[in-house]
């Protein structure tokens, strides 16, 4: 699974650790986030963040 990082701060998104403080689990790809999700250090949207 690829790993995505805000473009903002550069928070890098692992699906393999996800995101717990926000209820995404292990696991889970950037593809299948929630559109209301964004960015838990600087909440940029989604679609500032890229593939890395």
């Amino acid at each position: 699974m690829a790993k995505y990082e805000c473009t903002i701060c550069g928070y890098v998104h692992d699906p393999e650790v996800g995101d717990p403080e926000n209820d995404i689990p292990a696991g889970t790809p950037f593809d299948n986030l929630p559109d209301e999700w964004v960015c838990p250090v600087c909440g940029a949207s989604k679609d500032q963040f890229e593939k890395m």
